[in-house]
Order: C-alpha cells, then sequence, then structure tokens
C-alpha cells in the first residue's frame, strides 16, 4: 500500500510538467519572430553596421527591446524553462545597451557629435535659425538708422566698455587706431578668456530666455545687433567701413554665427512650448530641450573658437585683405559643416 501511494506521488506531478513545457512552448513561438529581429537589429548596432538597419527596425527599435523586457517579466513570474529565460535576459540587457546606455568613450562621442550630430540638430531647426537671422539683421539695420537720425542714440546703444573711443564724430585717425593690433601675443591669453567668457554669457542668455516662449530671445538678439548696426554707421560715416568689416570679421563669423545657433534653440523651445500641438507643454519642451541643448553644445565649441580668433588671429593680423581673408574661410568652412556634415548618418540621428 505504501510503495503504491508513493510511486503515484511520483508519477502525478508529469501532467503538469507537460503542461508547463507546452505552456514555454507556445509563449516562446509567439514571440520568437520579435525576438530574433531584435537580435537582429542588436547585433548590427555591436558591429556598427548601421546601413543594414532599414527605416522601419531603426523605429522599431524601441517598441521590440519593451516588448522583450515585458516577456522577460512573464518568464520570470511563469517560470518558464531556463533557456528561454536565459536567452530574453541576455537580449534584454544587449538591447537596454543599445537604446539607454553609453556606448562611446568621451572621444568616441566628440567624433559622432562633430562628425554630423550637431550639424543634423542645426538643420532640425532651420525654421527657428531663419526667423533669428531676419530679427539680427533688423536689429542691425535698426541701429544703423536710429544713430543716422539722431547720433545721441549710440551711447543708449554701445556700453562705454564696448565702444573704446570709436563713437560718432570721432577722428578718423583715431578710429583708425582702434583697429590696428598689438604686434605680438603678450596678454592676449587673459583677452582672450574675456571675451570668450563675455560671448558665452549673451549666447546663454539668448538660449534661456527662450522658456519665456522666445520673445526676450527676440528683443535680446535685436538689442545686441542694434549696437553693431551703431558701430557700423560710425566706421562708415568715417570711411572705414571695409577695415572695420574686415577687423571683425576674423571673429565675427562664427562669434556672431554662435549667437544665432544660441537665439535660434531658445525659439525652438520657446515654440515649442507655445505651440505644442497634440503633446503636452512639458512634453514638447523636453524633445525639444535635448535638441536644443545638442544645438548648444555646438556653441560652446564655435564660442570657443571665436575667442581665439578675437584674442589671436585679429591682433595679430593687420591687413584688412587677411583679416577679411581669415573670416571668409571661417565662415566658409561653418557653412559646408552645417549643410554637409552628416547627411549619411542623419537618418539615424533623426530616429534617435
Amino acid at each position: 500500500m505504501a510503495l503504491a501511494l508513493f510511486k503515484k506521488s511520483e508519477i502525478a506531478p508529469l501532467p503538469d510538467i507537460e503542461a508547463a513545457s507546452l505552456r514555454s512552448d507556445r509563449f516562446r513561438l509567439e514571440r520568437e519572430a520579435d525576438w530574433r529581429r531584435l537580435e537582429a537589429i542588436v547585433i548590427s548596432l555591436e558591429t556598427n553596421r548601421l546601413r543594414r538597419i532599414s527605416d522601419e527596425d531603426l523605429l522599431a527599435l524601441p517598441v521590440l527591446y519593451r516588448q522583450a523586457a515585458s516577456s522577460l517579466a512573464v518568464a520570470r513570474e511563469t517560470s518558464l524553462d531556463a533557456a528561454t529565460l536565459a536567452y530574453l535576459e541576455a537580449l534584454v540587457r544587449r538591447a537596454w545597451f543599445q537604446v539607454y546606455g553609453p556606448r562611446t568613450s568621451l572621444f568616441g562621442w566628440l567624433r559622432l557629435f562633430l562628425g554630423g550630430g550637431w550639424s543634423i540638430a542645426v538643420r532640425s531647426i532651420w525654421l527657428e535659425i531663419a526667423i533669428a537671422l531676419a530679427v539680427m539683421v533688423a536689429g542691425t539695420a535698426a541701429g544703423w538708422v536710429l544713430v543716422s537720425q539722431e547720433p545721441e542714440w549710440y551711447y543708449a546703444l554701445v556700453p562705454g566698455e564696448m565702444a573704446g573711443g570709436r563713437e560718432p564724430g570721432a577722428d578718423r585717425a583715431a578710429l583708425a587706431e582702434t583697429l590696428k593690433g598689438t604686434g605680438d601675443s603678450e596678454g592676449l591669453t587673459a583677452f582672450a578668456t574675456f571675451l570668450f567668457s563675455n560671448n558665452s554669457a549673451v549666447s546663454i542668455l539668448a538660449f534661456a530666455l527662450g522658456f519665456a516662449f522666445g520673445i526676450p530671445t527676440l528683443l535680446l538678439l535685436v538689442y545686441n545687433m542694434a549696437s553693431l548696426g551703431a558701430m557700423l554707421w560710425v566706421f562708415f560715416k568715417a570711411g572705414l567701413g571695409w577695415e572695420f568689416v574686415a577687423w571683425l570679421s576674423v571673429h565675427g563669423t562664427t562669434e556672431f554665427g554662435a549667437i544665432l545657433l544660441a537665439g535660434a534653440a531658445g525659439l525652438h523651445v520657446g515654440r515649442s512650448m507655445a505651440f505644442p500641438g497634440d503633446r503636452s507643454v512639458m512634453s514638447a519642451a523636453a524633445d525639444s530641450g535635448r535638441r536644443a541643448a545638442q544645438v548648444m553644445a555646438g556653441v560652446v565649441f564655435m564660442l570657443a573658437i571665436a575667442g581665439l580668433l578675437e584674442g589671436f588671429a585679429r591682433q595679430l593680423v593687420e591687413q584688412p585683405g587677411a583679416r577679411g581673408a581669415i573670416g571668409s574661410v571661417m565662415l566658409l568652412l561653418w557653412l559646408t559643416y552645417f549643410t554637409f556634415a552628416g547627411r549619411r548618418t542623419g537618418r539615424l540621428g533623426a530616429a534617435s
């Protein structure tokens, strides 16, 4: 009798084991196609074969990852077979690393950022760049017109420390003297540091004010460019227009480009908050903020270059033709970079 009971208890669990096995097989077969698709995408990303990933697979990557993570949770709760559980754990871990994890070193990130990530972000806010550029041109024209009609406006638009002897009524020779370089590099390091800090503050403020729906950013751009327009009028009035433009272009094509991008990034955030569409304001601000932050990371890089050009190249190079050439080359480099860099990887950047 005891032996019979023992044998019965040994045999009874077999149907439960078979049922669990069938349940595990059914669970795997229903989802295995998506797991294999996710695994193929992950392998392509791990081996840096991005061109083999289709647009559909790239867009589906986050969804497939979440589905695999959900399958893993179910597998753990229902005690599915160990092989399926181990496979899912490895797949989810690898997919998480590709979707959320840091995949490159600092130098690798810089290579990707400067190799196209930054230019893609800049091209994505082209509308705000066009608006900011129009406002900056209008501000320059307004400064010129105001000072040409009433020279006293100059002192309201141009701070005293920025004027440096460049003011209405100044002698032509005195104005020309302010455009001369120092002829050596002594003390220029501190000067470059000061200029970089000042220009960075203006750019960061233009970006930060975008959170007030972009209106203060526009006003700041108008005011800053009005001071430029006022100074342009002074030098053109004295017959030194070309000399001043060449003097300014050494660093100006980079510096004003950085301020333009910073203002556009602020406008991008402000416009998304003012017109969020179907999204909530916070969601729209978060999406645009990530894109704008990428632009601003590049703005800091531009300002560093502008500070070096203003503190060194402009002081050491005195010929207007040479100064104009430096400014023109820098402008051409920036336009070429923002137009063409990252075109091949734009698909990946847009999807991420």
